[in-house]
């Protein structure tokens, strides 16, 4: 059974979830990971297939399910077969304000008509 464990630093680094050891480390010291609902403080705290990891990773909170051990910190799509998303960010509705005011990445600068339609979205008419 202990080839099925491992720290939850490594495996957060072997899931290329945190670009470094030290900041998965600093991310468990700091509380705001919890194993399977309870709050881990300890980097040394051993995971293993099953457990739920849930912790706020940029503007989200990730929750996990951790299917395998890591042996490695290999590409991401081995990366990504050692858990699973429980929640996958809701998809943009049209209600979504940012969803119906933003362009394309690589389209270039706004038009004039463009830019003006953007300025009525956000009520900033000089009319």
């Amino acid at each position: 059974m202990a080839d099925l464990e491992q720290r939850v630093d490594r495996w957060l680094w072997f899931a290329r979830l945190l670009k470094s050891r030290t900041l998965a480390a600093s991310l468990v010291t700091s509380g705001k990971l919890r194993l399977n609902g309870e709050r881990v403080s300890k980097a040394s705290r051993i995971v293993k297939p099953g457990d739920v990891l849930t912790f706020p990773l940029g503007h989200h909170v990730r929750v996990l399910k951790v299917l395998a051990p890591g042996t490695r910190r290999g590409p991401a799509p081995e990366a990504q077969a050692l858990y699973e998303d429980l929640a996958p960010p809701a998809p943009r509705t049209a209600s979504d304000p940012e969803a119906t005011a933003s362009r394309d990445p690589g389209s270039g600068r706004p038009t004039k008509k463009e830019r003006r339609q953007t300025d009525a979205f956000h009520g900033l008419n000089d009319e």
